[in-house]
């Protein structure tokens, strides 16, 4: 053992005789970053990582080995985990996943040895722990075969020429009938032969452990683990053999607890299925997909060979009560569900005829092509509401309602009481409110008080809530059973005008607007519109609202995508009276001073920050039209130079300006095109200043597209180039950096789902390595490569932690793509299918066919296919124009989203031939799937 002193941590003042504990870990470290060891116990910090135990390095070999010492008494417990630290002890870094649980035996007498040889927890080493496999895909219904806390030792060793060695491996793909060996040098361990191997047990949460006495005369020794099953088929971890070797304490007996991590298996891989659940039809639905219909939608992806359904955000949405709210990614509420899914005879098991004939008239009318929002919205609450007046004593006095409600109170009575003034006041707008403009909980709390008149209103709103959980919780626990990952869609803003805002006013900064810069959608940006956040003031309870929203979350998916990822490093931050995206800057971000640009010599600031609007410029994009605009838009402010009059000066402002020309017939050329064209004049400028401090600016995005910056001399051109590129590409990476390894750990670590990250668009360098570091599955979609040298991705390539797939929501569909590019089609046949010939017009199902292949083949954790582009397997479902299978199209703010598969989930599960094709692509590439209800085997492909 290496002398590395000795600290006590008994309170006992009796010279009663010690354990000696000590903790080793390998692990590289950079200059400056040490490794401490905290636990609950005090001499381990009691939870203080400044008071933790700090660990002193070594070199072994080709590894940097962390060690120390303290003497404990018998029967000492606590939990810990390591961190990386600086020399003032700040944390740098954290293990993740469960801390870890240590017990000393109340049996020893003192001078015993327990080494704590241990493994870093990195974030991928917890995803066996993460619920879309613990609980879902290696659902275990094994039996623990010890019952004891971890940590304490089975087998006792009183021989001086012995060590107790407590194996500990982490292996959750265990089929049943099947147990963990370890092999190994020793006879202990059966000299390399199974049927002589040491056997682990199953002690729970897919640990497996056990002790063995190991003479001191085998070490150093090697082993591996590895599956038997039952008919002796042996299948052992990967890499190279594990090794122990021996520091002898010269204690009277010694323990070593080799805490294993992961079984070193070839990474799972599966495949899923992406609908929104408006998308979906089925036989029983109303109008739209509903919650219900999720176990039949379960139903055919088991058939079909896929471990996932994968959803958009279900969230409410209703805003504006027309159908600008099937946007689901505007929520009205993080927390309430969407009234929409709601299934209205399944609200009741006594519906009176009545009742029954208008959802049978409902079923009829609105089974259309496409979503009809208004009308299924308005029918499915006028018929809530009468089933509510039957039952609505029965409901809410029922013992699953108050559990619901004492569950979710925290929540539901703002929701329920904004959705009462909503519609009071016909407006979301809370600011219009009056006195109930700002939130109190006293307003609450009267407002929603029994002995309010209001009172049934807003415990209608409680019902649709109850019954939307209970609903989508059925569904939910009926995909955990038949082994399917429910994925949700974590958005990353919210409404402007939603229950959040008005609620927790303080954590969003409501003068400006989220949006994001050009990138593959649109060339002038996008504005979303909705608030950013104030992170500052969020991060001062450690993130409890994020936290709240992914703990809600998790009640009903195992798995979430989180929406624009990019946004917890850095946002798109507009001004409120923006109507594009163009002229923003990033948030946080490190700004240009006044003081950086005037030792380059750029002095004249209001002639870079402030439009640049020239007579000939006028000319050129108005035409003889251009004295109109100006006169209505511009005052000369020195002859052929004009600036924007006062009411005039934003974009919302000359929106409504145009908008009231047109009313009163006085503009005669084409209002969106007069108006996409006075914004251009009004975007031209080089910089932006900060509205919060006129000494700092951002460089506009692109603004050597502008005329503005094509007006400068040589030397402030190329100043303001590179500082662009700078601004843009280099001095905000640390910053973001920190940024999301703030944010981002408290979202991860408040459930167990698992996380992807939609990493699409302009990618700052900094995010992969962070979404590496944090085990976030990131997304591939192969005509949005992320290679900047290529024009389609090449799913080969992909790296494991990556979901794959041809096309997503926010892009065409697979066939719609293939079909409206003939030239880009062609390039895509030369240079990925490799054939020199005149690709077929139309997405026939062999090209389909190839390019699903493709995906299911490539490394990646996850292939998820939208429907529609399995659906294009087979020809009689590609009757439908591809173009109306496009479910959003991100250039139009105000895009209906409505669309429906035209054919139901009843008849896909007649389907055998789909069916049967979907799950050959699967199951012939290696990738794992679910037991169908034939009794197969969910993990019998394996890589």
């Amino acid at each position: 053992m290496m002398n590395l002193g000795s600290l006590s941590l008994s309170t006992n003042k009796s010279s009663k005789p010690m354990v000696n504990l000590s903790f080793s870990i390998p692990y590289f470290t950079h200059w400056g970053q040490s490794l401490l060891v905290c636990g609950s116990a005090p001499g381990l910090g009691s939870g203080n990582v400044k008071k933790g135990l700090l660990l002193k390095p070594s070199q072994q070999e080709d590894q940097l080995i962390w060690s120390g010492c303290v003497s404990v008494p018998p029967g000492f417990s606590c939990d810990y985990c390591y961190y990386v630290v600086d020399d003032l002890k700040n944390v740098l870094r954290s293990e993740f996943g469960m801390k870890r649980k240590l017990l000393v035996p109340e049996t020893f007498t003192g001078g015993e040895s327990v080494q704590l040889r241990d493994l870093w927890q990195s974030a991928d080493q917890s995803l066996p722990f993460r619920s879309a496999f613990k609980d879902v895909i290696f659902r275990n219904t094994r039996e623990v075969e010890i019952e004891r806390p971890l940590g304490v030792f089975e087998n006792k060793s009183d021989q001086d020429d012995s060590v107790v060695v407590q194996f500990k491996i982490c292996c959750s793909d265990v089929r049943e009938g099947t147990s963990v060996y370890v092999l190994g040098t020793p006879a202990k361990l059966g000299k390399w032969k199974v049927e002589n191997g040491f056997r682990l047990n199953y002690v729970g949460d897919s640990m497996w452990e056990a002790d063995c006495l190991i003479p001191k005369a085998d070490f150093p020794i090697k082993y591996r683990y590895c599956k038997v099953q039952k008919d002796s088929n042996i299948g052992f971890e990967s890499g190279g053999n594990r090794e122990l070797t021996l520091h002898s304490s010269g204690s009277k007996q010694e323990y070593i607890v080799m805490s294993d991590g992961l079984f070193r298996d070839m990474p799972w891989r599966g495949a899923g299925v992406a609908v929104p659940m408006f998308s979906v039809r089925s036989e029983d639905d109303v109008g739209v997909g509903e919650f219900l219909d999720l176990k039949l939608l379960v139903d055919w992806a088991v058939d079909s060979g896929l471990h996932l359904v994968q959803l958009l955000p279900v969230n409410d949405t209703s805003v504006h009560k027309m159908w600008w709210d099937s946007y689901p990614y505007s929520s009205l509420s993080v927390f309430a569900l969407h009234p929409l899914y709601l299934r209205v005879q399944a609200l009741s098991e006594r519906l009176p005829e009545s009742i029954k004939e208008e959802i049978q008239k409902a079923k009829k009318q609105l089974d259309n092509k496409d979503v009809d929002y208004e009308a299924t919205m308005e029918t499915k609450l006028s018929i809530a509401k009468k089933i509510y007046d039957l039952e609505k004593d029965q409901t809410l006095n029922s013992s699953s309602f108050q559990k619901f409600f004492s569950e979710n109170e925290g929540w539901l009575k703002p929701y329920a009481a904004f959705c009462f003034l909503r519609d009071f006041f016909e407006t979301s707008d809370h600011s219009q409110w009056g006195t109930f403009s700002d939130y109190t909980e006293n307003k609450l709390e009267k407002l929603a008080s029994k002995d309010s008149l209001h009172y049934n209103t807003i415990c209608f709103h409680y019902y649709i809530q109850y019954h939307l959980h209970v609903q989508l919780s059925e569904a939910s626990e009926y995909a955990r059973k038949r082994g399917v990952v429910l994925k949700g869609d974590l958005p990353i803003g919210v409404d402007r005008n939603s229950v959040d805002t008005w609620v927790n006013k303080n954590l969003f900064r409501m003068n400006t607007a989220t949006g994001a810069p050009p990138d593959y959608f649109d060339k002038n940006g996008q504005n979303w519109g909705f608030p950013t956040y104030n992170w500052e003031e969020m991060s001062k309870d450690n993130y409890a609202w994020w936290r709240a929203r992914l703990t809600q979350m998790g009640k009903y998916f195992t798995a979430y995508r989180i929406d624009h990822i990019l946004g917890f490093f850095r946002i798109w931050e507009l001004p409120a009276h923006a109507v594009t995206g163009l002229v923003g800057k990033f948030r946080p971000s490190i700004p240009l001073s006044q003081e950086e640009l005037e030792k380059e010599g750029i002095w004249d600031f209001d002639r870079l920050s402030k439009p640049y609007v020239q007579r000939k410029f006028l000319e050129e994009k108005f035409g003889d039209f251009w004295p109109f605009i100006a006169s209505n838009f511009l005052s000369e402010t020195q002859k052929d130079l004009y600036e924007f009059k006062e009411d005039c000066n934003t974009e919302k402002k000359i929106a409504a300006k145009l908008k009231s020309l047109a009313e009163k017939s006085l503009l005669l050329e084409n209002e969106d095109k007069v108006r996409r064209d006075v914004f251009d004049i009004l975007r031209n400028v080089v910089l932006i200043k900060d509205p919060e401090d006129a000494r700092k600016f951002y460089p506009r995005f692109n603004l050597e597209d502008t005329s503005s910056f094509q007006d400068l001399d040589d030397h402030s051109k190329n100043v303001l180039k590179r500082l662009y590129y700078d601004y843009y590409f280099q001095r905000q990476e640390d910053l973001w950096r920190k940024n999301a390894l703030k944010t981002l750990p408290a979202l991860l670590n408040s459930s167990n789902m698992l996380a992807c990250g939609e990493d699409l668009g302009l990618i700052p360098s900094c995010v992969h390595p962070v979404m590496q570091e944090l085990a976030l599955v990131g997304l591939r979609i192969q005509r949005m490569p992320s290679e900047s040298d290529v024009e389609f991705g090449i799913p080969s390539n992909y790296d494991y932690m990556t979901v794959c797939a041809p096309s997503c929501h926010d892009c065409s569909t697979l066939r719609a793509w293939w079909e409206e590019d003939e030239e880009r089609r062609q390039r895509y046949f030369k240079e990925v299918i490799a054939v020199d010939e005149i690709p077929p017009s139309q997405c026939v199902p062999e090209i389909t066919h190839f390019i699903l292949r493709q995906h299911v083949e490539a490394p990646s954790m996850w292939a998820i296919f939208p429907l529609q582009d399995m659906l294009a397997l087979k020809e009689e479902y590609t009757t439908r124009p591809a173009t109306e299978e496009t479910i959003n199209d991100p250039t139009n703010p105000k895009h209906y989203w409505r669309y429906r598969v035209h054919v139901t989930l009843d008849a896909l599960m007649k389907d055998t031939d789909l069916k049967s094709t979907i799950k050959n692509l699967v199951s012939s590439s290696g990738r794992s799937f679910p037991v169908s209800a034939a009794g197969e085997d969910a993990n019998n492909k394996k890589q």
